[in-house]
């Protein structure tokens, strides 16, 4: 079924809720996303060109996309938390037409290089309020427009956001319905920031089902948790950082909620610790769902938590395109060595006016990669090694740090950690780690060196960190993954 259809079955039903602000109807989707397709349309706008969206979780966000695609036009999405730098060069790099923002976005948004029509969700200086756009516009549907796509930027996990064009055309809701028996009845949570592409994707697509998405300003342990108990959530989706802080609440706050609603968990965007995934299966029973997969849509896994419990720190068996493992020549590589992760027969993409970057993501076979390390087993499943940019080469050897981060979080003191290489002069690399405490008070109590010897208690020495470091937070996206870079140029550089 279609937005249209549910608008008319049930028009009074919530789409989206976000906490604290008016939710959003399906007759309201409905009718006011084509009055903005309209206010798109009128001032020149043409298939193929784009609309950057700016703003906080808020249900005007999925009223935009929608706005956007029915135009017959392509939306970004920009993340607030990006310097201004990274921001002005999506919306040069997009050629970004339009503008949709808010107001606690508007200084923002005002530095923006958009040439055409600035909108305002709720009437900020700087755009024009959409309350008047709405009132001026009909909401009869545009005739013979395609539907628009997504243009989804890279993290910059590795340097300057990449623009990915691809030939995923944004209809998420029938792919997870067909996976996870999804319908109309579930309610989903979303605890994630829209401005990125998992949520983005995932909750345009949900509510073509009909379902009614909950969706969280930002993310708090407890709040997440009244949630799904106040609204019956069924399904969620969710990165591993996420389950370290419900794990970090007093037992007596995790057991007074009732969870019994939630049949299906999804995670993906960063690896889980095994230790991690093993507490939160035993919480909340086998309906967790582990995934991965990358902007670029190339292929994807997926894995139970029953299979995954009898192949603990899998991602899972390809679900779309085959996984090839290949070596450093280029050669495709047996099970059980580790190597470039590549999807043959999956989503093609290209980066947006980078052909060099395109082409080095393809190998002589065509198979495509984004970059990730790991190695299949006998039977298929995907395991993960990291990045091909993180991997240390010491004394000749080279070392994932992934293993050493793993264990690191799962010590009871600590949050979170990265492990990365820094220069030394007899071995080329050595390992330091990076920490953040789960309690910022018990800093003077935990010291480097207990840390450090938990490492050598349970891995080889050539994979224990040399040198350790606190911080108070450790630089991750609001999507879960681990700018790395932020913590290893400086240190490199003998800044840190």
């Amino acid at each position: 079924m279609s937005i249209t259809e549910h608008a008319s079955r049930t028009p009074d039903k919530p789409a989206v809720i976000v906490p604290g602000l008016p939710p959003l109807t399906y007759r309201g989707l409905e009718e006011d996303s084509w009055r903005l397709a309209r206010f798109l349309r009128s001032h020149g706008l043409e298939p193929g060109d784009a609309v950057a969206i700016l703003m906080e979780n808020r249900p005007e966000y999925v009223l935009a996309q929608w706005a956007v695609r029915r135009a017959g036009l392509d939306y970004v999405v920009l993340n607030p938390r990006l310097a201004v730098r990274d921001l002005a060069h999506i919306v040069e790099d997009s050629r970004a037409g339009a503008l949709v923002t808010s107001a606690a976005c508007a200084d923002l948004a005002a530095r923006m290089p958009v040439s055409g029509p600035r909108l305002s969700v709720d009437g900020a200086e700087g755009g024009a309020p959409l309350a008047e756009v709405l009132r001026d516009h009909c909401a009869d549907p545009l005739e013979d427009v395609p539907l628009g796509h997504d243009l989804m930027y890279s993290s910059g996990t590795t340097g300057r956001p990449k623009g990915i064009q691809t030939a995923l055309g944004g209809e998420i809701g029938a792919i997870m319905q067909r996976m996870y028996g999804l319908t109309a009845a579930d309610v989903y949570l979303s605890p994630a920031p829209m401005s990125h592409t998992a949520p983005a994707r995932t909750v345009a697509g949900l509510v073509t089902l009909g379902m009614t998405v909950v969706m969280m300003p930002s993310f708090e342990p407890r709040a997440f948790l009244e949630l799904v108990e106040s609204h019956r959530v069924t399904v969620t989706q969710m990165v591993p950082t996420m389950f370290v802080r419900l794990l970090r609440l007093p037992e007596a706050e995790r057991a007074r909620h009732d969870l019994s609603s939630l049949r299906t968990v999804l995670h993906n965007a960063a690896p889980c610790p095994v230790a991690v995934k093993e507490q939160m299966i035993g919480w909340w029973g086998p309906i967790l769902h582990e995934s991965y997969a990358a902007t670029e849509g190339n292929g994807f896994t997926h894995v139970t938590s029953r299979d995954w419990l009898a192949r603990p720190g899998t991602v899972g068996r390809a679900a779309a395109g085959r996984i090839r493992i290949l070596g450093e020549d280029g050669a495709e590589l047996p099970p059980g060595e580790v190597g470039l992760v590549h999807f043959e027969g999956g989503g093609s993409f290209s980066y947006r006016g980078d052909p060099a970057k395109t082409e080095a993501a393809r190998s002589p076979q065509g198979w495509t990669t984004t970059g990730d390390l790991g190695r299949l087993d006998a039977e298929g499943y995907l395991y993960l090694a990291g990045r091909a940019d993180d991997m240390i080469i010491s004394g000749g050897v080279n070392v994932h740090p992934q293993e050493a981060e793993d264990l690191l979080i799962s010590h009871p003191a600590v949050q979170d950690a990265a492990v990365f290489g820094i220069p030394d002069d007899d071995i080329g690399e050595r390992l330091k780690a990076v920490v953040q405490l789960a309690d910022p008070a018990a800093a003077s109590a935990v010291r480097a060196a207990e840390l450090l010897a938990h490492c050598r208690e349970h891995l080889a020495p050539i994979k224990c960190p040399a040198v350790l470091d606190f911080s108070s937070e450790l630089p991750r996206d609001p999507n879960g993954k681990l700018l790395k870079r932020l913590l290893r140029v400086p240190a490199r550089e003998g800044r840190a």
